[in-house]
């Protein structure tokens, strides 16, 4: 059977937008823009199809917004006002819904019989659509339109993430496709330890040259195709609270989000290659480093890691 690329795996509205642009929104809703600055937040996307998913990963939150202009038809301000708003909303919840259709899971994941996973991840989305919080609204009477945004978390509990793992942890071909690229299982990588200078008990990967996105399911690879990291091993629990890794946009920042996981040494990596946007590539020097470093330290099983991305 032809072989269907999973919707949450799709890359091609990855691709299509870039980092560089943040969403924003009009300037005329002063009261939004100053919520989102006093919360210390950003949207992740708009109604325009513009999305900014390093925001995503470094709040821990997905933030959609939906504008929605007044009927006229509707008699009483208050009342075009009230149903603008609501239709704010509605669209805010359809930005959120292509949004999380087109989440990367992983860079490269086909699988056989993808219309079933399909169904399986569908009803992941559907879910946090219905559930999603209304966490601001605001209407423009001189304009006469209106905005609302809508959040969802990203981990924790009750976390669009958080659902997803335990989704694909009960899946086996779900679960085994993430050790493969390129649709063949890559073999986790091996190698004589090396003796290492010093104790390392994190992780940091300055991808900053490189093509590379977050995920929910970040990987790192040897030059030959070989697993060096993979999430998928990590233990649930930690994978729902606290995500496969950290992301942030300088180094010094990344050690300061691992030192909050307890961090005190991390090893830090500049990464050689993508293989695909959300998979890494290492020297082979590099992986010898890794790989050693990590039988003593166990950072990786931890997720103890964080990438350094623009």
């Amino acid at each position: 059977m032809k072989q269907f690329v999973l919707i949450m795996f799709i890359f091609a509205l990855l691709a299509a937008t870039a980092y560089a642009d943040t969403v924003q929104l009009d300037e005329s809703f002063e009261q939004t823009n100053k919520w989102l600055r006093d919360n210390n937040l950003t949207l992740t996307g708009s109604p325009s199809g513009m999305r900014d998913d390093l925001a995503a990963f470094n709040q821990d939150a997905i933030l959609f917004y939906g504008e929605a202009v007044a009927n006229p038809e509707h008699r009483t301000p208050a009342q075009r006002a009230m149903m603008a708003k609501r239709a704010a909303v509605v669209m805010a919840q359809r930005s959120l819904a292509e949004y999380l259709e087109g989440f990367a899971l992983t860079g490269d994941t086909m699988v056989k019989d993808g219309m079933t996973q399909y169904d399986v991840i569908r009803s992941v989305v559907a879910a946090f659509i219905k559930g999603s919080q209304v966490v601001f609204q605001e209407y423009n009477r001189d304009t006469e339109t209106a905005v609302a945004i809508i959040k969802v978390g990203l981990h924790g509990p009750k976390g669009f993430g958080s659902a997803v793992y335990a989704k694909m942890k009960k899946d086996p071909q779900l679960l085994k496709s993430l050790s493969e690229l390129d649709g063949k299982p890559a073999p986790n990588y091996k190698h004589k330890i090396a003796a290492l200078d010093d104790k390392y008990d994190g992780l940091i990967i300055d991808a900053t040259e490189q093509n590379f996105r977050p995920a929910l399911f970040n990987r790192v690879f040897s030059t030959k195709g070989e697993l060096l990291y993979d999430p998928s091993k990590v233990s649930q629990k930690i994978l729902i609270e606290q995500g496969c890794g950290e992301y942030t946009n300088s180094v010094e920042k990344a050690k300061a989000a691992l030192n909050a996981r307890g961090v005190k040494n991390p090893l830090v990596i500049i990464a050689s290659g993508a293989t695909t946007p959300s998979d890494l590539q290492v020297s082979d020097e590099d992986a010898v480093t890794i790989f050693s470093a990590n039988q003593k330290g166990n950072f990786l099983a931890g997720a103890r890691v964080a990438f350094v991305l623009l």
